[in-house]
C-alpha cells in the first residue's frame, strides 16, 4: 500500500478523509495563499490545492499526497476568514438571504499522474440579523472559517438549503476524491 499524505492542517479535513482512507499522515503545506490579482475563484483554489500537494510532494516523492483548499463565493468575491468582529458581520450580512457558493478544490499527485478537481456547492443562507451575528461570534466558531461561518459546526443554523457536496463544503468532497485515489493507485 502506498504511503497518503494529507497536505493539511485542517482537523475537519483530517476527519473527513478518515472516512475513506484507513491510514493516512497529515503534514501542513506552508505556501502563500495570497490571491493574484484578476485570479478567478476557480482558477484560486485550483492554485492553492496544486501548490499544496506539490509541496508535500517534494519531499515525499513516492507517496500520493492530497492538497486541498476551499473558498467561499459570492458574486465572484472571494470571502476569507474574518479579521475581526465588523469583518464577520460584514461578511454574513452579505450572505443573509441569499444563495453563495462553496468552492473546493483538491489535488492527488503521485509520481505518475497528478490530478486536479473543483467541486461547486450551492448554500442558501436564511436571514441574518446583526445580533445573531455577534452571538455567533462569540461562540469562538466563525473566527478561523472561510465566509465567518461552519456548517459542520453552530453555523449550519444560518443554513437554510445546500444543494452539492456537504463534505466539500466542510472542506474535502469525499466521493470525487475516494474515486480519484482509485485512478491514481491503479
Amino acid at each position: 500500500m502506498q504511503k497518503i499524505i494529507l497536505a493539511s492542517q485542517s482537523p475537519r479535513r483530517k476527519d473527513l478523509l478518515s472516512h475513506i482512507v484507513a491510514k493516512f499522515s497529515v503534514q501542513a503545506a506552508d505556501i502563500d495563499e495570497t490571491v493574484i490579482p484578476n485570479e478567478s475563484p476557480i482558477t484560486y483554489v485550483s492554485r492553492l490545492s496544486l501548490e499544496k500537494a506539490q509541496h508535500i510532494f517534494n519531499s515525499n516523492p513516492d507517496a500520493i499526497v492530497i492538497g486541498s483548499d476551499t473558498s467561499v463565493i459570492i458574486n465572484d468575491r472571494i470571502l476569507g476568514k474574518p479579521v475581526d468582529l465588523q469583518d464577520c458581520i460584514n461578511t454574513l450580512s452579505l450572505l443573509s438571504d441569499k444563495q453563495h457558493q462553496v468552492i473546493t478544490a483538491f489535488t492527488v499527485m503521485s509520481k505518475n499522474k497528478t490530478i486536479t478537481q473543483v467541486v461547486s456547492t450551492d448554500v442558501l443562507f436564511k436571514a441574518v440579523n446583526e445580533e445573531e451575528i455577534i452571538n455567533y461570534w462569540h461562540t469562538g466558531e466563525p473566527q478561523d472559517k472561510a465566509g465567518s461561518y461552519a456548517i459542520q459546526g453552530i453555523g449550519a443554523k444560518f443554513v437554510k438549503a445546500i444543494n452539492g457536496s456537504v463534505s466539500s463544503v466542510v472542506g474535502l468532497p469525499l466521493v470525487e476524491i475516494e474515486q480519484v485515489l482509485k485512478e491514481v493507485m491503479e
